[in-house]
């Protein structure tokens, strides 16, 4: 929930921004001046692309979340490893777990629910380059089961 708060508490604040840089680009754009309205458009652009980022994470997140309950629902969730005291898990046991992952997968390459334990597998090994594309990965075929309606 706490994590939650500050993600609203960041979108308040962005949409603010977003906002006032609108207000400042339409203010370029209504001048005489050429580069004051080349300035005013490029005002536009660089918000309207923080916007698409913004939204695309978003989704990202509720997607992940959403699959997450899902299977937690299941009891379809890989089983917790050992952690440091500092939240970290222990890189062996990461290590050691991750091939089971890897070949369910291979057995089932269109699962999303396979997909995304190995994104948690990667994300345990430190690997959260994989880890977000297996993640993506799995957005794609639960979205897909989603339009058709098949569990």
């Amino acid at each position: 929930m706490k994590t939650k708060l500050w993600v609203g508490g960041i979108l308040i604040l962005f949409a603010l921004y977003i906002g006032m840089a609108f207000t400042q680009a339409f203010r370029f754009m209504g001048t005489d001046s050429l580069t004051a309205k080349i300035m005013g458009v490029a005002i536009l652009v660089v918000p309207a692309f923080g916007v698409w980022i913004l939204i695309r994470e978003v989704l990202f997140g509720l997607r992940t979340e959403a699959m997450g309950k899902t299977l937690a629902t299941l009891g379809e969730l890989p089983e917790d490893l050992p952690r440091m005291p500092s939240g970290r898990f222990v890189r062996e046991a990461a290590d050691a777990d991750f091939p089971n992952h890897q070949r369910d997968v291979e057995e089932n390459p269109e699962s999303w629910k396979s997909w995304y334990r190995l994104a948690l597998a990667y994300e345990a090994c430190g690997d959260k380059r994989r880890a977000r594309n297996s993640m993506r990965t799995s957005i794609g075929f639960w979205r897909q089961e989603q339009k058709t309606g098949a569990v």
